[in-house]
């Protein structure tokens, strides 16, 4: 069975600019994301999508192939991500090497953990699944947020959970944005992800760090020192 990772690395970066090359304590953002994946022993082909020679030349020297250069219509911030797994999966194909099964992994995951990623796999190999990402539990019950209203007041999505105790409330769970495994053939139907036919991999919340600003990069990296013991 012939498996598949995908880390989509883009050029352009508004918010953080050239972040998945950027230094994560001292190695490139992207490094991190490659060395958890090949630390796995999972995947024939560990790559890295982009359409930038810099983040092409970070891949390679820290062991991701890039067969190809992105094309130019799948390298905008419109542009998501599945058609960019769809991309790899399919130069794959040509080249005579479709993978049974693809694992997208963002590059600005330094907290991901190889054995996430296996537990992934085992995850979607149960009867029935054709995907399985990493989530994780909100810190508060979601029953009982708060809107604003008009004169800047509040009000509750759902007052009828005013008194609800916490333990009594299901708990919600969000995307990790970390991994997400599929049957190659699942991605290229374009099967919904967030349905019955997903696993999800629940992740403690301490592992989880979404890196969209400068604080949330600080963040990050204390997080990191932190779980590593640096």
């Amino acid at each position: 069975m012939k498996r598949l990772c995908v880390i989509p690395a883009r050029g352009g970066s508004k918010r953080i600019p050239r972040k998945n090359v950027k230094p994560f304590l001292g190695r490139p953002m992207l490094s991190y994301s490659i060395a958890a994946a090949k630390a796995t022993g999972l995947f024939d082909h560990v790559i890295v999508s982009t359409d930038d020679d810099e983040i092409a030349a970070v891949a390679r020297a820290h062991g991701a192939e890039t067969p190809f250069v992105r094309p130019a219509e799948l390298a905008n911030d419109q542009q998501g991500t599945n058609a960019v797994v769809i991309h790899a999966i399919e130069w794959f194909a040509a080249h005579g090497s479709k993978p049974d099964a693809t694992c997208l992994v963002y590059a600005t995951a330094p907290l991901l953990d190889p054995e996430r990623l296996e537990e992934g796999w085992q995850a979607l190999q149960q009867p029935g699944k054709r995907f399985a990402f990493s989530v994780t539990s909100y810190g508060f019950p979601i029953q009982r947020a708060l809107r604003r209203t008009e004169g800047d007041g509040v009000a509750m999505f759902w007052p009828e959970n005013r008194t609800a105790r916490s333990q009594d409330l299901e708990p919600a769970y969000h995307d990790a944005a970390q991994f997400y495994w599929g049957w190659s053939d699942a991605f290229l139907n374009g099967e919904e992800l967030f349905s019955p036919i997903s696993a999800p991999v629940v992740l403690p919340r301490s592992h989880v760090v979404d890196i969209d600003t400068p604080e949330d990069w600080e963040k990050a990296e204390l997080t990191y020192r932190i779980l590593k013991g640096q």
